[in-house]
């Protein structure tokens, strides 16, 4: 199975901001891990990147790699009042074609006055 393929479909439905679309990519139990929090379950994720999409401006995929059942993406975004082009890395974990994990990897200390607006 291409995973990185399957990583760059679900970053670009986030950088579509289709909260809906990517839903159908993760696992009931996916785990997503942060600098700034950490989530557990389907519906926590979705609620989280929902309001990480009313945050950004845009979202652009720089790069993507494999490896066994992991993807890396590499992206940056453009967020209002807090960085311009702000780099970030997810490292994507799948089991039978579905997201179980995503860790991701970026400067928390930019997002700690949108903390409470992203993460409820």
């Amino acid at each position: 199975m291409d995973y990185a393929a399957l990583a760059e479909e679900y970053y670009t439905l986030v950088g579509k901001k289709d909260a809906e679309g990517i839903s159908q990519y993760l696992h009931d139990d996916v785990e997503w891990l942060g600098p700034l929090a950490k989530l557990k379950g389907k519906e926590a994720v979705v609620e989280a990147t929902s309001n990480f999409m009313k945050a950004f401006k845009s979202l652009k995929i720089r790069a993507k790699f494999e490896s066994d059942d992991q993807a890396m993406i590499v992206y940056d975004t453009d967020i209002p009042g807090i960085a311009d082009n702000f780099p970030g890395t997810a490292l994507v974990d799948f089991r039978e074609g579905l997201i179980v994990r995503i860790e991701l990897f970026y400067d928390g200390s930019l997002f700690l006055k949108k903390k409470e607006e992203i993460f409820q």
